[in-house]
């Protein structure tokens, strides 16, 4: 079913996974999901490696998910490096599956790829998503992402909001949030979208820190900014992974309860491929829902 249409009519809960490396990590992914399922989200999606270098895997598990576990799933691309030709077999492929939603994105190549942002036949998402659109229509409902603290590449909030428009006005039905931590920042963004004459659904990407270092050099990656004071809080419990992850879930509960009491199109939970936070946080807030 096209997300869309679910945002029209409810709140979404949905939770984001990674294709895994080996077989190991598969059924490992796969027993998250059956722990999650019993949820019941309103969609789940599958992440794209760098210059497609997950792009098979990526495949293999958005099928696997829609056909054995029923699930509505939305399958990311990443458009860079990736020519015309392969483009619309990935697309007939999704199509022919039965998938109704695609994530596009840009995407970052692998160090030494050779690829370079910026060029070949999709230099940015919003020509991922006009071609989508001019090769199949309404076949497809359309995602895209935004950043609440600003993309790492731009220099400013005027550039971000031209690239965001832009991508609506090429066809994009709604957004999900890359990772952030302060919610003012993400109303913030709210504000700017609507001032921009942007008005389709911004669904709030949520990422539970169970681990300090790991999140710190992540969002470091992708310009979300912690407060200094969660910060702080956890450094205290820095060699006690088990009070740092007790920290991070309860500060994400805060954090979603904020945002469902303000009016959020959905949550997006970044999973990491585990179920533990991802059903602590749901089980906190599935009362307000």
């Amino acid at each position: 079913m096209k997300i869309s249409s679910l945002l029209k009519n409810k709140f979404t809960i949905s939770f984001e996974f990674f294709p895994p490396k080996n077989d190991n990590g598969e059924a490992e992914l796969f027993e998250t999901i059956i722990k999650l399922e019993k949820i019941k989200p309103d969609f789940v999606s599958v992440t794209y490696g760098a210059g497609g270098s997950t792009r098979e895997k990526t495949r293999q598990i958005v099928n696997k998910i829609s056909k054995e576990k029923k699930l509505n799933v939305m399958a990311h691309i990443a458009c860079a490096g990736h020519s015309r030709a392969e483009m619309h077999e990935m697309l007939d492929s999704y199509s022919q599956a039965g998938i109704d939603n695609i994530l596009a994105l840009r995407g970052d190549p692998p160090a030494g790829s050779g690829i370079v942002t910026g060029e070949g036949d999709f230099p940015h998402a919003e020509d991922l998503t006009a071609f989508i659109r001019d090769n199949y229509g309404d076949r497809f409902c359309i995602g895209a992402a935004v950043f609440p603290d600003k993309h790492p590449q731009s220099p400013d909030w005027d550039h971000e909001m031209k690239y965001f428009k832009s991508k609506v006005e090429k066809g994009t039905d709604f957004a999900i949030t890359q990772l952030f931590f302060d919610n003012t920042s993400f109303y913030k963004l709210i504000e700017k979208a609507k001032k921009s004459n942007i008005e389709i659904p911004i669904i709030p990407g949520i990422w539970p820190i169970t681990n300090l270092k790991q999140i710190q050099k992540i969002a470091s990656m992708c310009n979300a900014l912690i407060p200094a004071t969660l910060i702080e809080k956890m450094e205290k419990f820095n060699d006690d992974q088990e009070s740092v992850a007790e920290i991070g879930i309860e500060y994400a509960v805060s954090q979603c309860e904020d945002l469902i009491s303000n009016g959020a199109a959905g949550l997006h939970f970044y999973t990491l491929n585990k179920s533990g936070a991802s059903m602590r946080i749901y089980n906190s807030i599935k009362d307000k829902l």
